[in-house]
């Protein structure tokens, strides 16, 4: 579990973890990157079985990401955000069985459901890619690191990239299915997880994402203009919005919805070419996302 200032909340998600239905049993370890909140106080007082404490500055996602599966000492690793709270006693049973279904399956995720009071158009995207009828099936690729589990021999064979502030968990998984693995969902392994998140950091959440997926590209991808990315592919993804406002009866949030596609828009296209330039161009250094939009 990687947290970092998250008091409000994970104290809800340790209660939920343990209360889980599992005879296995499990041990929970804990990397803090630099709590001041009272998450530190909290997490100390379940007695986790490590609790391993980091500057904030020196977090990087796959570097962490390592270091858990390291400390770990089961063959099946589950990765959960502080801020996911599982949602019911089975959350941790589905998704490990979600992982052990198929003798080439290296990782597996579970659904993550939108809190009370998370603004339409991030509710929205939940719906798309969690949802009953989830749209990310159908998608070219997707997975979700924020809970989730890893099968120790895959990942001795592919670590996690430590050159990767964003998106370390979709490069990861990728590269798992092109040397033969499979991903599989778990539909019935439930968290609440979600973020309102303010228009510059919609700006740059997608800035670092595209960024990242730049590492990985083998030839410059031309979906990334203004045109086409930010003008029709923005209004083509309002006007879903707009429909998923509609049928929830949540129209007034219209308005609100088409500044965060705007700036996620602009996010995208300026990260992929800077990334593009960074990863394919210079050397493979760590940036950080712009200060401002």
């Amino acid at each position: 579990m990687r947290s970092k200032n998250d008091a409000a909340l994970i104290g809800a998600t340790l209660r939920a973890v343990h209360a889980q239905d599992y005879a296995g049993g499990f041990e929970l370890i804990h990397i803090d990157s630099g709590s001041t909140d009272g998450t530190l106080e909290i997490i100390k007082s379940f007695r986790p079985a490590k609790l391993i404490e980091i500057r904030a500055g020196d977090y990087v996602p796959g570097v962490v990401l390592n270091r858990g599966m390291r400390e770990a000492s089961s063959e099946w690793v589950v990765f959960l955000n502080s801020d996911c709270e599982p949602t019911n006693g089975r959350w941790l049973s589905e998704l490990v069985n979600a992982g052990r279904s198929s003798a080439v399956a290296g990782a597996a995720f579970g659904r993550q459901m939108p809190r009370p009071g998370c603004q339409a158009v991030y509710a929205h995207d939940y719906e798309r890619c969690f949802g009953g009828n989830r749209e990310s099936g159908a998608w070219d690729h997707f997975f979700s690191m924020a809970s989730s589990v890893v099968r120790r021999h895959v990942w001795e064979q592919e670590p996690f990239r430590e050159d990767l502030q964003y998106s370390e968990d979709d490069e990861w998984s990728r590269r798992l299915i092109r040397k033969g693995w499979s991903v599989h969902y778990a539909p019935e392994s439930a968290v609440l997880h979600s973020h309102n998140y303010t228009f510059h950091q919609a700006f740059r959440r997608a800035y670092g994402e595209a960024f990242a997926l730049a590492a990985i590209e083998t030839e410059p991808d031309d979906r990334y203009g203004y045109l086409r990315t930010v003008a029709a592919g923005g209004l083509r993804e309002w006007l879903r919005d707009l429909k998923y406002c509609l049928t929830t009866g949540r129209l007034i949030e219209g308005p609100h919805a088409l500044a965060v596609r705007v700036a996620q828009r602009l996010g995208k296209v300026k990260g992929y070419r800077r990334g593009w330039s960074h990863y394919q161009r210079g050397p493979h250094t760590i940036s950080a996302a712009p200060t401002h939009a």
